[in-house]
């Protein structure tokens, strides 16, 4: 484009002459300026779609890193105790690469002409409810004013818009000073009236039932050891050492062991079916200066899956080895049949020697010889596992119609279905094992199936007998995730108390009730003497019923 013409060369030129020089030369100048604008434009969405692409493929490749963590083969996979960890910061990484291209996006919508038509246009996230059961504060926003422009008076209200955050308010401690003032006769005729002291748990301490709740399902449900509840207490201005909160603690596992013990009692008297289990509780051993292992046994009752009335509840006990003279010992009492992987502790347990009962029935899990299968697979694959994960496969599905049937509907339908599929699969897993070696990790796992065939039929017989142990498996990962957090206990007591909170805590769980909630009643009904009245009303289940009964 030329040069703009300069008039003052010309004095002599008429107005309007000078006046349609000037407004072409405006026209001029705003038809460069708008150009100008555009390319600006342009070459800025250009640049914000440049960004948008990287962004987009750092986003797959997190998303990759994340699959890859979670359902990779098991050599790309983590140990089971770093995995959560890991996945946490992936989900973290991906939700913040999430939070950028959102952004990206609304600023090529803003640096275009139709910005209104992108923005409406762009899929809207699915909106999520919060939990109802949380109390709700409403604040009402108003308007700075409501005069109407047009000078009729105050506007009408003609709806709202509404929306819904999640806040939380900080922990805080406070001391509760009781008093109890004294009265006697101005005359001295009689004695002194007070009030009773309020009954305590642990008489002589500062905590209060609560604050002893809070710190047991701080160390036990949360995982979160005394040392750094300590370091949160002091940031709160609260300078409680960790050997005092242990104190706390030990002395508050000693007043709840007899509600434990009970319910140990109660889940074997009550139960002609068990769910056994065990994990280790590494334990430090001061004459040595290192760990030795201990062993949390768990023995949980659940008899949801075929519709039985008994509420669920596990009990750990804590046991300094894995010998099967502990299993006896704990299950002392107890008749009928216990769902078990198949390790040897548990066979003297089935024979006619059993001292503390009659012989045990022992219901293998099928998950453990599928996962021994699985384990066994050569990294090339395996024809013989791949069939052998089909068959048993079709096995679970039959036992997923049929989960929450009574028990004589559950045993018709897997004598009709699944016996033969259970036969079948015992042949065709005999004849592959003579093509396999002995000796090698398949015919091993093999091995291990069919020395126990009977075990791992005993659930087509029996309606309230599941295919595996999984629920019981289940219970025991809070008390590893603990183990993982503490390391170790510090002492043989140190893992009973351990066990103590884990069967409180696990069965509330079960139930689905609060644990701080219930601890908390618990201790205060201790405080107040019950546990001499009436033992049973202390038990998780009944806690969840008088809730649900006052709801």
């Amino acid at each position: 484009m030329s040069a703009p013409i300069d008039l003052s060369r010309f004095p002599n030129l008429p107005s309007e002459v000078v006046n349609a020089f000037a407004a072409v030369q405006f026209e001029l100048s705003v038809e460069r300026a708008a150009r100008q604008h555009e390319q600006a434009v342009v070459a800025e969405k250009d640049a914000f779609i440049t960004e948008l692409k990287e962004l987009i493929e750092k986003l797959e490749s997190q998303v990759q890193d994340y699959r890859r963590t979670k359902f990779g083969p098991k050599s790309e996979k983590l140990d089971p105790t770093q995995m959560e960890l890991a996945l946490e910061d992936l989900e973290t990484a991906i939700a913040e690469t999430q939070a950028q291209i959102a952004f990206a996006e609304e600023k090529i919508a803003a640096s275009t002409a139709n910005c209104e038509k992108t923005a409406s246009s762009r899929r809207q996230r699915k909106a999520r409810a919060l939990p109802k059961s949380l109390p709700r504060v409403e604040q009402v926003i108003e308007p700075d004013s409501i005069v109407c422009p047009c000078g009729c008076g105050n506007m009408v209200r003609i709806g709202e818009d509404r929306t819904e955050r999640l806040d939380h308010i900080p922990a805080r401690y406070q001391v509760i000073v009781t008093i109890r003032p004294k009265y006697a006769c101005p005359k001295g005729r009689t004695g002194v009236v007070q009030a009773r002291a309020p009954a305590h748990l642990l008489e002589g301490s500062w905590p209060t039932e609560a604050l002893l709740a809070q710190i047991a399902v701080s160390k036990h449900s949360e995982h979160m050891p005394l040392n750094r509840q300590a370091a949160v207490m002091a940031r709160h201005g609260v300078p409680i050492d960790r050997t005092v909160l242990a104190d706390w603690l030990g002395r508050t596992g000693a007043v709840i062991a007899p509600v434990v013990d009970h319910m140990a009692m109660v889940l074997k008297q009550g139960s002609s079916r068990l769910y056994v289990d065990e994990t280790t509780a590494p334990v430090l051993d001061p004459g040595r200066g290192k760990t030795k292992t201990g062993y949390l046994w768990a023995i949980l009752r659940d008899d949801r899956g075929w519709s039985g009335s008994a509420p669920p509840g596990v009990v750990f006990h804590y046991r300094p080895g894995r010998k099967g003279e502990y299993a006896a010992e704990i299950l002392d009492g107890f008749n009928g049949t216990i769902q078990v992987d198949a390790y040897g502790g548990y066979s003297q347990l089935a024979t006619p020697k059993r001292t503390g009962g009659d012989p045990l029935r022992l219901a293998f899990c099928w998950a453990h010889g599928r996962r021994k299968l699985i384990k066994s697979q050569p990294k090339k694959g395996s024809p013989i596992v791949d069939e052998a994960l089909l068959r048993i496969a079709a096995l679970y599905k039959i036992e997923d119609s049929i989960r929450g049937c009574d028990p004589d509907h559950r045993r018709a339908v897997r004598q009709n279905l699944s016996r033969p599929l259970v036969d079948e699969f015992f042949t065709w897993l005999t004849a592959q094992a003579a093509r396999v070696s002995r000796k090698s990790d398949l015919g091993q796992a093999m091995a291990y199936m069919l020395k126990r065939q009977a075990g791992f039929r005993l659930f087509l017989d029996d309606g309230r007998v599941d295919i595996d142990s999984n629920l019981v498996e289940n219970a025991i990962r809070s008390p590893a995730m603990n183990r993982r957090n503490a390391l170790f206990a510090g002492h043989d007591e140190g893992g009973r108390n351990w066990a103590r909170f884990a069967s409180l805590i696990g069965t509330c769980k079960m139930n689905r009730v609060e644990p701080y909630a219930y601890l908390r009643d618990l201790f205060i009904s201790l405080a107040n003497g019950h546990l001499a009245t009436d033992i049973d009303a202390l038990m998780p289940w009944a806690y969840a019923h008088r809730i649900s009964a006052s709801q």
